[in-house]
């Protein structure tokens, strides 16, 4: 039963173009292809990269934020209390009105007490700035490190210069070994995230984070599968060019360097704009939506990928209006609304950025 539904869901037809199967991806006259088994590799990479997290944090994030000037603010911390911390623990940490007033009258404290240990409990909760900061500069390293060895990648294949060539004989193409770590390396990198969001700053959105980043590793494995290789390497590069933008002016921004950030915001901004609603569109989605039809009639894999892909397009669209808003506050004559605009962006990023990076993690993995 289980084996034939498997064999339903990846019947050939599906995922390949008429012709092709997954036949076509065994190895064979020293051309080797991807493998299932090629993922294992993938969890002592993970193990590697939260050891390395550690020590960087350790040695480089710590002594970096002291440099910039990032300081936390000395917390006032809420008074010993069973009742109000059994409240804040199991039922809510910001009580109705009504609930103030029941809980005054049951410890005897006055309403605005119970207001203030209950701010003063919340802020026991927040993350401190050098935590937020040790993230930011961790996730900065990698995405940096990430798209210069993408480009590393990339800078000597065809395809990297004339798009139409990541169908050629597709999906007969032999990998190459800087195309598998390119791969592993940013699988392994979710699956560190994954195992490390129980100790990672707890945002609103932790739920999305593991939805987040269970997706992403799937998706990760299905194209490596699929050998939709070379169109993915292509859109990873367009959107690691601007990830470690924004990190790094997250970075200024807790460091409270507002004109840095601001200046490090609006090169992210430009660069957002030039490759994802120019390179991206006009270039990858053009390749890889109606060049293939010159080759291939249509299939379900053609157009799962190209769908997903146009969604994507769509929230790049309403991000660019949305960060080109945020720059114009930083133009002369608004720079008092600026480090608002970036905290206003930076709280959208926040609670919308999960469902944005499932939906780039269809197309891109």
């Amino acid at each position: 039963m289980l084996s034939q539904l498997r064999e339903q869901i990846w019947a050939d037809w599906i995922w390949f173009p008429e012709g092709h199967g997954w036949a076509d991806l065994t190895d064979h006259d020293g051309k080797v292809f991807p493998k299932t088994a090629d993922l294992w590799a993938t969890i002592p990479i993970a193990l590697c990269f939260l050891v390395i997290r550690q020590i960087f944090e350790r040695t480089v994030a710590i002594p970096l934020a002291s440099l910039l000037g990032v300081r936390d603010k000395k917390r006032v911390f809420a008074a010993p209390n069973p009742t109000l911390e059994s409240y804040f623990c199991s039922t809510s940490k910001h009580p109705t009105q009504s609930s103030i007033e029941s809980l005054s009258k049951h410890t005897g404290c006055s309403v605005r007490q119970v207001q203030r240990w209950f701010r003063r409990r919340r802020n026991q909760d927040r993350p401190s700035k050098v935590k937020k900061f040790r993230e930011a500069s961790w996730r900065f390293t990698f995405y940096l490190l990430a798209f210069f060895a993408g480009l590393a990648v990339l800078i000597d294949k065809p395809w990297f210069y004339d798009m139409k060539l990541m169908w050629e004989d597709f999906p007969k193409m032999p990998l190459v070994p800087s195309q598998y770590w390119y791969y592993m390396i940013e699988l392994g990198f979710y699956i560190s995230l994954l195992f490390s969001v129980a100790s990672d700053v707890k945002r609103k959105d932790f739920k999305e984070q593991i939805v987040h980043h269970v997706a992403t590793i799937s998706l990760i494995g299905f194209s490596w599968l699929v050998n939709y290789i070379r169109a993915g390497t292509l859109i990873m590069l367009a959107h690691d060019a601007s990830d470690y933008l924004m990190e790094s002016a997250k970075m200024f921004n807790y460091a409270g360097w507002r004109k840095t950030c601001n200046f490090i915001f609006t090169v992210f901004a430009a660069v957002f704009i030039v490759t994802r609603l120019v390179i991206l569109p006009f270039w990858i989605i053009h390749t890889t939506w109606v060049y293939p039809l010159t080759l291939y009639p249509p299939f379900f894999g053609f157009y799962f990928f190209n769908g997903l892909l146009l969604v994507l397009q769509c929230l790049h669209i309403f991000w660019a209006a949305l960060i080109i808003r945020m720059v114009i506050k930083f133009l002369p004559g608004n720079v008092r609304t600026s480090a608002a605009s970036f905290s206003t962006l930076h709280k959208a990023i926040k609670n919308n950025h999960h469902f944005y990076v499932i939906i780039h993690t269809h197309i891109i993995y």
